[in-house]
């Protein structure tokens, strides 16, 4: 029986406006934007087909989906130095958040 690929997504990170901006913080930016509300560090989302996990924000998933689907293929990212792993992240300026994919074979 062929082995099946599972992947493994966790937040590594949600930065706030001061650390993406420091004190200067755009003005037309509303200064009390929290850190992403629906993603937290620590939060491991897995997923046994390319199907956005529940509770996944749809907008980061369709960022970081070619990564996903270039492990889920059985491909790696050599500069990141281990086999089966990347770091990616969601594209909203004001609050991203960065997440650690692998890939797990069983």
């Amino acid at each position: 029986m062929p082995e099946m690929t599972k992947l493994k997504v966790t937040v590594v990170r949600c930065f706030t406006n001061e650390e993406i901006f420091g004190d200067e913080v755009p003005d037309h930016l509303d200064s009390n934007i929290s850190p992403c509300h629906q993603h937290h560090p620590g939060q491991v989302f897995m997923m046994e087909s390319m199907d956005c996990p529940e509770g996944f924000c749809s907008w980061a998933y369709d960022d970081i989906y070619r990564d996903l689907a270039h492990l889920w293929m059985g491909g790696d990212f050599p500069f990141i130095g281990r086999p089966g792993t990347m770091f990616s992240s969601c594209t909203d300026g004001k609050r991203t958040v960065v997440f650690k994919l692998e890939r797990v074979e069983e």
